[in-house]
């Protein structure tokens, strides 16, 4: 992981690779509090925005490369094309093959209905990371997160679906069927 690392702050920027030790720190502490592994946890947080400084058109020429079909719903949020991208780059340049990783690092920005354990850990590590500070209820997120992690994300999609909506932003399909798998699977309306 240490090569990874060094890879990583290579190609990275300094803010983002600060935000991506930061995920890798706080996903590997959630993997502990809810038994996890550790090892896969860190090294999905760590290559969980290892496509994000690409720009577009190279995101969408490997993605195409590689048979990712963009579609219009994809082409109309460009900032989530290297989460779509992201586990090509992980496998392709820092030779990441195990599947649970891949889909951790793909869903990290959208969530989506029946997320894995890792996968909740780094959608929820991506969002909460100490270098975070502009989101709201932060604060009760990061508690949250280490009580229910179920209900934290429910908590983080609905917000993301309200400010999207304030903004005038469409949101991810994803997002919103992971935000109505959690409504509909946990009651989180009695809450």
């Amino acid at each position: 992981m240490a090569e990874i690392r060094r890879k990583l702050e290579k190609s990275l920027s300094n803010d983002r690779y600060q935000h991506t030790l930061g995920v890798a720190y706080t996903a590997a502490a959630l993997a502990m509090r809810y038994q996890a592994s550790v090892e896969d946890a860190e090294l999905a947080g760590l290559l969980h925005d290892c496509a994000k400084e690409y720009d577009k058109q190279e995101l969408l020429s490997i993605g195409e490369k590689a048979g990712i079909v963009f579609h219009r719903a994809d082409l109309a949020a460009p900032q989530i094309w290297h989460a779509i991208v992201g586990p090509i780059v992980a496998a392709q340049k820092y030779g990441v093959s195990d599947p649970s990783i891949l889909s951790a690092i793909r869903w990290h920005t959208t969530g989506r209905r029946e997320m894995s354990l890792l996968e909740k850990i780094v959608f929820t590590a991506d969002y909460i990371e100490p270098n975070r500070d502009r989101a709201e209820n932060l604060a009760e997120m990061r508690r949250l997160a280490f009580q229910d992690l179920d209900f934290c994300i429910y908590r983080i999609t609905e917000d993301t679906l309200r400010y999207l909506a304030s903004k005038r932003i469409c949101a991810d399909q994803k997002t919103e069927e992971c935000y109505q798998w959690l409504k509909e699977t946990k009651n989180y309306d009695d809450k």
